[in-house]
């Protein structure tokens, strides 16, 4: 990363028509610039901007609609008499919904645009969330009416981050990517405080019902407004001619998927997000508890606030990091290494320090410092996909979000048997840590930022042609 050049060692001559308009192109010359013709439909500055904020609104409505049921949960278990194994089966049926439509979300808008996935998806589970009261109320048996109703908000919000790898690839320049996914990516963050503090209240004073309505309601006005005012009101009609006849785009990915999977570069960074989505998955589900159990007299909102009130400026300022270094000319390769080493490695050095006896102030200190670490991976392996694999990065994103949420479900399972077995939250700890390390080894060691989608021979043939 010491050496600064002006297009990074990845670049490649044979792509140079991807990059420049090319004056034959104009006359409609067969060449490159009518092979991937997405290359040259990057949105303008200002219209990107827009839609990093409109972005966020949606992946932060998107965490409100999410987190609601696991807020109303102990209401709703007084009202209808569930067991703790009943609130289980509720709250754990929403990932395995989550699981199933990761690789198809990302298929679909590889070919028909992550703008419209993210529209449909979005009125669709915006209005499952307004009328889940209606489902518990009027269904003679609620825990089974809820277990569907979460389980099918899981499919329906499981295309959102697959979309957004997807319309990021196609629209977005290279050296503003980090920015735009570090910024849409602490919309989760965000909507986490938002609906804990203001469903909180809610619950309190109208019910839990309201968090319900409100969070539903306002995800269909959002889904609206971007219908109405950046999508100009076009009908976000998907059908199957448009799936079948994605361009160049879905007959790339399907002669070159196979490769692509044997991509040591492609590999890496499955098997990196992997591990980062566990650590991820283990420690927001198990780090409650952790406080609980050690700090039983701590006041609850210290522990559950802080650590994303640092998440959130910490995603921001790796986005501006990664870009304003790939502007001044450092490889892009080397600056998503050093993004995930931050979230990998210098956020494991916290995460180990939590095995001591330390205070409680101490100890929000190293949780919050290791939170805000880990979102440096939205300027590393999340935007990597896009570097390797533009054509197809919902697809292959929507892979690599499969495997880490089926991994991250069961290393929340292993973990909570080693606290059983052990009686110490250092071995958690040490197994968070353990994993980050092979993570981040492994992407150290075969990460890279060239296009890896496209068959080469094919391009240099056509820059002969021109």
């Amino acid at each position: 990363m010491a050496v600064i050049q002006k297009y990074g060692k990845n670049y490649s001559p044979d792509l140079v028509c991807h990059k420049e308009n090319h004056p034959l192109d104009k006359i409609g010359v067969a060449g490159c610039h009518k092979k991937w013709p997405e290359h040259n439909s990057n949105w303008p500055r200002p219209v990107a901007r827009v839609w990093m904020v409109v972005l966020l609104l949606g992946t932060c409505l998107l965490y409100c609609a999410r987190v609601a049921m696991p807020i109303c949960a102990v209401s709703m278990a007084e009202q209808f008499s569930w067991s703790k194994r009943e609130s289980g089966m509720v709250l754990g049926s929403f990932f395995w919904g989550y699981c199933f439509t990761q690789v198809f979300g990302g298929y679909v808008s590889d070919r028909v645009g992550g703008e419209k996935v993210l529209l449909l998806s979005a009125a669709a589970w915006g209005s499952m969330t307004a009328f889940t009261p209606l489902l518990a109320h009027f269904c003679s048996q609620p825990i089974l009416s809820m277990t569907l109703a979460r389980f099918l908000m899981g499919l329906l919000q499981g295309v959102h981050y697959p979309s957004l790898a997807s319309l990021c690839s196609q629209k977005v320049v290279e050296s503003e990517r980090g920015f735009l996914m570090s910024t849409v990516g602490s919309g989760s963050y965000l909507g986490t405080l938002v609906i804990g503090g203001a469903g909180s209240l809610m619950l309190d004073v109208y019910g839990w019902e309201s968090v319900f309505y409100v969070s539903g309601l306002l995800s269909v006005l959002w889904a609206y407004c971007m219908w109405k005012y950046l999508l100009k009101g076009e009908g976000p009609i998907i059908t199957l001619e448009s799936l079948g006849s994605g361009g160049a785009q879905s007959k790339l990915s399907k002669r070159h998927w196979l490769r692509l999977l044997k991509q040591p570069a492609v590999c890496a960074v499955i098997v990196t997000h992997l591990c980062t989505a566990s650590t991820f998955f283990t420690l927001l589900s198990w780090l409650p508890t952790f406080f609980k159990d050690t700090y039983p007299d701590a006041k609850g909102w210290v522990f559950n606030v802080i650590p994303w009130l640092v998440a959130i400026p910490s995603s921001l300022f790796s986005g501006c990091l990664s870009d304003h270094l790939i502007t001044q000319g450092f490889d892009t390769a080397s600056v998503r290494k050093l993004m995930q080493f931050f979230s990998m490695g210098v956020s494991s050095v916290f995460t180990l320090l939590l095995c001591g006896n330390t205070t409680f102030p101490w100890t929000v200190a190293f949780v919050s410092a290791t939170m805000g670490l880990t979102t440096f991976s939205h300027s590393g392996v999340s935007v990597n996909v896009q570097d390797l694999a533009p054509s197809c990065a919902g697809a292959l994103f929507g892979v690599m979000n499969t495997c880490g949420a089926f991994s991250g479900v069961l290393m929340v399972y292993f973990s909570g048997y080693l606290i059983e077995a052990t009686g110490s939250w250092a071995s958690v700890f040490a197994l968070i840590t353990t994993v980050n390390l092979l993570g981040l080894c492994t992407f150290l060691g075969f990460a890279e930022a060239r296009r890896v989608d496209i068959d080469s021979s094919k391009v240099r043939h056509h820059n002969i042609h021109i």
